[in-house]
């Protein structure tokens, strides 16, 4: 090295060595860097390293590449080195700083330094839109998808939620065996029943009662007006009002159309999107949406509206609101499993049977069934079955 560039090389506000990348191959440069207007880059007679680069990489560094400071941006750099980039430099360019005083005077003049690297404001600002994005998805799940269900729901086509509940009930029979009851003095009085109730509510629906052998106790409604008893849940229960109260309040979910507003609240974003563009009628959504129903629960609104719906109705058949309290409370003290009986989801039974029991009234109206009926509605599954 001659004594021009060993005095070049010399660490100082000048300018010093340092290690410099073109950003267009690999080659490793050693090059003098000064402090002029802008940052100049230069490799002439800095070492013999300098003379075996290709003859791009040379003639563009001994033609004095020059970094404007306000271009000049940090890079990730180990411990003692100070590694920058240009904004208008190749974009894999970079040159590496070793010496500190170069360095310490490199970034008292590039004021824009660490405009790419995470400082306090960087910090702050990633902060503050992770905040932001976090009050977004609160604030979409809490009041924008329920506000979309409601207004959604009205807009659904019959056919399509006629659609919906057929496959639903595929589901729900595969889930429980699929064994109907249909004893016809049985049919025939739980047919009775649910007409007698439908005609109370005034509820202008086709509805399609159907009991299932299963010794769950549960009760479903689904879309298109599928209601469904499932044999566990009339074993249990003492009189016709008992069950009449838990008809009445899946016919309360059927006139609200609580499934298909828990559905579309609960379906994600894809089961929202195909609904509004109209795609919402291909197999695979209904399969989806069929399965969502089966095996989903209402929200706590939904299920008090429904029970206010069945305290209605029975008050208008002079019958006991409070029936239903007292088979719920029966089954809550018997079953160890409620995953899939009609307890699950629901508000608490001790509450519902305080308001069922505050609603009733001394029995006014004619019974629901007769003791006949009501036998033979038991033994719709056959003696003994369930």
């Amino acid at each position: 090295m001659d004594s021009t560039a060993a005095d070049a090389a010399v660490a100082g506000p000048g300018g010093g060595p340092a290690i410099y990348f073109d950003g267009l191959s690999s080659r490793r440069q050693e090059v003098v860097v000064a402090f002029k207007e802008a940052l100049e880059i230069t490799a002439d007679g800095l070492s013999p390293v300098s003379s075996q680069v290709s003859s791009q990489v040379s003639s563009q560094v001994s033609s004095q590449v020059s970094w404007a400071y306000s271009d000049i941006r940090r890079a990730d750099s180990g411990p003692g080195t100070l590694r920058v980039a240009c904004l208008s430099a190749p974009s894999l360019a970079r040159l590496e700083i070793r010496d500190a005083a170069v360095a310490a005077e490199l970034m008292s003049r590039c004021t824009l330094l660490g405009d790419n690297r995470l400082g306090g404001r960087g910090i702050a600002k990633i902060v503050g839109w992770s905040l932001a994005a976090t009050i977004s998805i609160v604030v979409v799940v809490l009041f924008a998808i329920p506000l979309a269900a409601d207004r959604l729901t009205p807009l659904v086509p019959e056919a399509f939620e006629q659609r919906l509940g057929d496959a639903a009930a595929v589901q729900l029979k595969t889930l429980f065996g699929g064994r109907v009851c249909d004893t016809a003095a049985g049919q025939a009085a739980f047919s009775k029943l649910i007409d007698t109730l439908r005609k109370s509510a005034d509820l202008d629906l086709l509805v399609q009662p159907t009991v299932l052998a299963t010794p769950i106790p549960n009760a479903l409604a689904l879309p298109g007006g599928r209601i469904y008893l499932l044999n566990g849940l009339l074993a249990k229960a003492e009189t016709p009002d008992e069950i009449a109260g838990v008809l009445a309040h899946e016919l309360g979910h059927l006139k609200h159309r609580d499934s298909l507003r828990e559905l579309i609240y609960n379906g994600g974003t894809s089961f929202l999107i195909g609904l509004l563009f109209g795609d919402v009628t291909g197999s695979s959504a209904v399969i989806f949406a069929s399965r969502s129903l089966v095996t989903s629960s209402y929200s706590r609104d939904a299920e008090q509206n429904a029970d206010t719906f069945s305290i209605d109705v029975m008050q208008r058949l002079g019958r006991s609101p409070k029936a239903m309290g007292e088979l719920l409370f029966r089954i809550t003290g018997k079953e160890g499993n409620r995953s899939l009986s009609i307890l699950a989801g629901h508000p608490l039974t001790e509450d519902r049977l305080k308001r069922m029991s505050e609603a009733d009234r001394p029995a006014s109206g004619s019974p629901l069934l007769t003791d006949t009926e009501w036998s033979a509605l038991k033994s719709i599954c056959g003696p003994g079955k369930s």
